[in-house]
């Protein structure tokens, strides 16, 4: 006997029709006419979106593990939402498109989600002229956007009108970008302008079992015939450490809370601070935990080489230590992330030295250029945390462009205007230190920990500082091991094994000599001593005073600080 499979569904049998009355409550019933039967038109016209989907299509979409449009719009806020530019025709030309203003959390928020239970929320000229009217509402009104994707592109049916529908979209949303904040989620599966939409937004968010991508698969198979599945070609990890995504989450419901909660750390527009929060966590509380980390790191046995990891610091400066981290699996070897000192929203840019020494790589450069910038037309001052051995040389990365990206990094980091403070964890070498935030490069305060090393070379420094006498170490080294040699074939030893046995002497006694010298360089140049004395640093912290200290500077700096557009001259390179 075969038992038939048991599908969901939303169907009730018992669920009486639903009858809408048009007739004021209390009112004797008369004969209708025609104001009666414009209500009863209009009333279907405003419901049709919802109603005229078919429960079957509401089904498949739960079957994939993906929510309507109207479902999404639960999960981002309780309240009603105000529908916008209801704009469809008898065959639901722009219906596939859902726009409305929300209010989550208090703010008005634009949001706009493709719907795809109608014609797979596939674009079509309507629907592209309303979601560039929404867009422009936007910018105009200063609200932040929130954007749900979900489309399988242009709708073929309605020929070249699907292509400008997207270039209207296109235009529009790249006008307003800088002047609001836009938080995008990918939803389904995308593919051409359903990407390239997005993209444009401050920040993309992708749950599991999701694609975007130029093309498709199949596309790729015909056109190269290469065999590839969604999820290598257009798929979260793919996107997640390439920083396409700049998060990458479980599901659907996992993006749209972490939308809601990236909401809270960016401003309504570009005239605007971002969202205070009155904390009871004190400013003064002293961070032991800092003190602990770094005592157990550089008293292990490697020293000052030790690494760790800087979200540790971050979060005990941080208000209850929550931060907010952005990209945090592409470019490890550094932590971009927004936190709260105090009430007030700051972003971080923290070298992690557990990862590649926190050198500065392509990705890495790229990474803080991108998050700089979006602090800096947003008016959200950046705590930037120095710990890194320098740009990371070779082959590799000057055929993928470092000088180029390392530009890309200086010229965000020159052109910040809003409060900004470096503090020096450790390492700050070279062109490295040179590009991060100084005093020349336009640093509002410069902090150091006693732990600071702060030199133009790391410890192959000592190679040019100390040349003269480690040539005459290794002069003495070979003269050692010459005359050791002839020690030992004068007592008997055999001629090549006396002459080995007196180079490894020579070669230890060597090594300590250079370690000591080592040694010596760390202690002479490799510390904050010349830093301060030069007004490079402005002062040294304890650890255990970080937060108080990083939060008194930040809120000097914005008691005088007045939120605006940026100005001046726009550069030629971003």
């Amino acid at each position: 006997m075969t038992t038939k499979a048991i599908i969901p569904t939303l169907t009730n049998p018992l669920d009486p029709p639903e009858k809408v009355e048009f007739t004021i409550p209390g009112e004797i019933a008369r004969a209708t006419g025609g104001y009666e039967e414009a209500m009863k038109e209009g009333w279907e016209l405003i419901q049709r979106p919802i109603r005229s989907v078919p429960v079957d299509q509401i089904e498949k979409q739960h079957i994939k593990k993906r929510m309507t449009v109207w479902e999404r719009i639960r999960v981002l806020s309780d309240k009603e939402p105000m529908v916008l530019y209801q704009n469809w025709g008898k065959n639901l030309d722009g219906a596939s498109l859902v726009t409305a203003v929300l209010n989550i959390g208090g703010r008005d928020v634009a949001v706009y989600g493709h719907d795809f239970t109608v014609r797979a929320g596939s674009m079509d000229a309507t629907n592209g002229s309303k979601l560039a009217r929404l867009f422009r509402m936007a910018g105009e009104k200063g609200i932040p956007l929130i954007g749900m994707n979900d489309s399988a592109g242009a709708y073929v049916p309605a020929g070249v009108g699907g292509l400008d529908g997207y270039a209207e979209a296109f235009t529009a949303l790249r006008r307003i970008s800088g002047v609001v904040p836009s938080i995008m989620c990918m939803f389904g599966f995308n593919a051409g302008g359903g990407s390239y939409l997005p993209r444009q937004g401050s920040f993309v968010i992708q749950p599991a079992d999701t694609f975007f991508g130029l093309t498709g698969p199949g596309v790729v198979k015909s056109v190269l015939g290469e065999e590839i599945s969604p999820e290598d070609l257009g798929g979260p990890k793919v996107h997640g450490a390439s920083g396409v995504a700049d998060l990458t989450v479980i599901d659907e419901l996992a993006a749209l809370r972490q939308a809601v909660r990236l909401l809270n750390y960016v401003p309504d527009n570009n005239r605007t601070m971002a969202p205070f929060q009155e904390t009871s966590d004190p400013l003064d509380r002293k961070t032991w935990e800092i003190n602990t980390l770094l005592k157990k790191a550089f008293n292990s046995p490697t020293g000052f080489n030790t690494p760790f990891d800087v979200s540790i610091i971050i979060q005990q400066v941080c208000d209850y230590g929550d931060f907010f981290e952005i990209q945090p699996e592409r470019a490890r070897e550094v932590v971009t992330a927004f936190g709260r000192l105090g009430g007030h929203v700051v972003g971080f840019v923290a070298n992690n030295s557990a990862i590649g020494s926190g050198q500065i790589d392509c990705d890495t450069a790229l990474k803080i250029a991108r998050f700089v910038r979006f602090c800096n037309v947003y008016n959200i001052p950046i705590i930037f945390m120095e710990d890194t051995t320098g740009f990371l040389p070779g082959r590799e990365q000057e055929a993928r462009g470092i000088v180029q990206a390392g530009r890309s990094m200086l010229d965000a980091i020159v052109d910040v205007r809003t409060p900004r403070i470096l503090l020096i964890l450790r390492n700050a070498f070279g062109g490295a230190y040179a590009s991060y935030n100084n005093y020349p490069t336009g640093a509002d305060v410069v902090l150091a920990l006693p732990t600071t090393r702060l030199a133009v070379m790391g410890p192959a420094g000592k190679e040019f500082v100390y040349k003269d006498e480690l040539r005459k170490m290794r002069s003495a080294a070979a003269e050692r091991a010459k005359k050791g040699a002839q020690q030992r074939v004068a007592a008997g030893m055999e001629g090549e094994a006396a002459r080995k046995d007196a180079e490894k002497e020579a070669a230890e006694w060597l090594k300590g000599e250079e370690a000591a010298l080592g040694r010596r360089y760390e202690k002479e140049l490799m510390n904050p001593k010349e830093g301060l004395a030069l007004g490079s640093i402005s002062s040294l912290v304890m650890p255990t005073d970080l937060r108080k200290v990083l939060g008194q500077n930040l809120h000097f700096l914005l008691r005088h600080y007045t939120p605006s557009p940026m100005s001046g001259p726009q550069r030629e390179f971003h």
